[in-house]
């Protein structure tokens, strides 16, 4: 009886291992999807940056960084799942600029070269 036992409760235990349902995962932002709001004078400029509805991005966390000023933000998506326009970060044409979402325990991340507008999907950052 006891073995009936232990046996039962193994199976229960193994089985519900099997139930866990993995999380969709977030694919990494694509560029030609990205776009900046540039604002200001040569050389002083900020950007803002928008990304469109996405059903991955529904309770994201939202990074952007500028890796040649050093600077960034960090904004929620919005509950459709699209992102801004965000708050301004300091950056030129062509700083590379790091875009991150961020869900439960996954990350996912591109960096552009800035320019105005839509992003090219085929100038990324340094490596």
């Amino acid at each position: 009886m006891r073995r009936l036992l232990a046996a039962i409760v193994l199976a229960g235990t193994l089985g519900s291992a099997g139930c866990v349902t993995p999380s969709i995962p977030i694919p990494p932002p694509d560029p030609t999807l990205i776009s900046f709001q540039l604002t200001g004078e040569p050389g002083s400029t900020t950007a803002s940056f928008s990304y469109p509805i996405h059903p991955t991005l529904v309770d994201a966390v939202v990074f952007v960084y500028n890796r040649d000023k050093g600077v960034g933000i960090i904004e929620n998506a919005h509950p459709d799942g699209s992102v801004g326009p965000t708050a301004s970060v300091r950056a030129d044409l062509g700083d590379q600029m790091v875009i991150s979402f961020q869900r439960d325990d996954q990350t996912a991340s591109t960096c552009i070269r800035l320019k105005e507008g839509s992003q090219d999907g085929t100038t990324y950052c340094d490596p």
